[in-house]
C-alpha cells in the first residue's frame, strides 16, 4: 500500500504547473545525498556490457573508459596480445586485478564483479 503525500501544485499565469509544495520531510528525502558510494560503484553502462554482451570485467571497463587494448597494455607495461589474453579471462588472479585496476584508475573491487 502506498502512502499518500500531501502536496500542492501552483500554476503559472497560463495555468500550467510551475511549482509543487511538498512536506519538509519529503523534501529532505528527495534532496539528501546519495547512499551509494560512487567511488567504488559501478556505472550501469559497465553492468550492461557485462551482462548484455557477456564482456569480461576488464573489457567492460576498458570500453567504458574509451581506451584501446594498446593503451591499457602500455599502462600495464605488457604487449597488446598479452593484454588481450588478460582481458579475455573472466576471473584473473587478485594480483592481476590490482594491477589492472590501478592502470584503469578504478578500485580493485570494481573488477571483481562476477565473484
Amino acid at each position: 500500500m502506498t502512502a499518500l503525500i500531501n502536496y500542492q501544485i501552483i500554476n503559472n499565469r497560463f495555468g500550467n504547473p510551475e511549482y509543487v509544495l511538498v512536506p519538509y520531510d519529503k523534501y529532505l528525502q528527495l534532496t539528501s545525498s546519495s547512499k551509494i558510494n560512487l567511488t567504488d560503484g559501478v556505472p550501469s553502462e559497465v553492468v550492461d556490457l557485462l551482462f548484455d554482451k557477456q564482456y569480461s570485467p576488464a573489457r567492460a571497463w576498458r570500453e567504458y573508459l574509451q581506451l584501446t587494448q594498446e593503451e591499457c597494455a602500455k599502462k600495464l607495461g605488457i604487449t597488446q596480445p598479452a593484454y588481450s589474453q588478460l582481458e579475455s579471462s573472466k576471473k584473473p588472479r587478485k594480483a592481476t586485478r590490482i594491477k589492472l585496476a590501478t592502470a584503469l584508475g578504478i578500485h580493485e573491487g570494481q573488477l571483481d564483479l562476477l565473484a
